[in-house]
């Protein structure tokens, strides 16, 4: 490798790890995962271009398709819920999903605003 191949390497990956991203496991790829979990309920438009409502079990997801069904589960008391995604996020290091109001509170994670979960895709 030349030293100036070596350089731009170096550099993408520096740039990588600046920004947090991390590369792509085969089951995250697939559409499962999991990782840290919060909820919000804003009344603004979500990237999809629909308007937020925190009453709808809905999820911001980083890559998944809009309108892609996944279940999501609270490790800590192994309840479930499917959500739509809609939205793009969350834009914390170490969250996979961002959820609804509504979907945080079937999986009782409303009081601690944050969850450890797993999620797969049930249906693209």
């Amino acid at each position: 490798m030349t030293p100036a191949k070596i350089k731009t390497a170096a550099a993408a990956a520096l740039f990588t790890t600046a920004i947090g991203l991390v590369s792509v496991s085969d089951s995250h790829a697939a559409g499962a995962g999991c990782g840290g979990a919060s909820w919000y309920a804003l009344s603004s438009k979500t990237a999809s271009g629909e308007r937020m409502n925190a009453a709808h079990l809905t999820a911001a997801h980083r890559s998944l398709k809009f309108g892609t069904k996944v279940q999501v589960t609270n490790k800590r008391n192994g309840k479930t819920v499917v959500v739509r995604i809609n939205d793009r996020g969350p834009f914390i290091r170490g969250r996979v999903m961002d959820l609804s109001k509504a979907a945080a509170s079937q999986i009782g994670m409303v009081r601690s605003g944050t969850a450890s979960v797993c999620y797969r895709v049930v249906n693209s």
